[in-house]
């Protein structure tokens, strides 16, 4: 998802500095790919919500049970902390294909 993601981005980056007709077709096309990319991203940060809560409760039951539990509580902190990188890239990915579009909009009118 983070390579198609880049290519679509560099794709419609590439489109506005040639100063290309926008229409409004690629308009639509470019809300469809923000929506599919918003629910990657809310499905990404479930899952991360999720691992935070696992990394949690074998926090919790390294302390209070035994200690061992700690070797899968770091198990599930390295995932959380790509989880979370990954995220990140999702969520600014998306709000740079909002200013794409603003972009997009304001040639249209031009």
């Amino acid at each position: 998802m983070k390579k198609y993601m880049k290519d679509y981005i560099n794709k419609i980056d590439e489109l506005l500095n040639k100063n290309e007709k926008i229409n409004n077709e690629i308009i639509s096309e470019h809300l469809i790919k923000i929506s599919f990319f918003q629910h990657e991203r809310l499905i990404h940060l479930l899952v991360t919500l999720f691992y935070a809560l696992f990394v949690f409760i074998f926090l919790a039951f390294s302390i209070w049970i035994t200690y061992q539990f700690l070797i899968v509580e770091l198990i599930l902190l390295v995932f959380l902390g790509f989880y979370i990188k990954h995220y990140f890239f999702l969520e600014n990915g998306v709000q740079y294909m909002y200013k794409q579009y603003d972009k997009m909009k304001n040639k249209l009118t031009k």
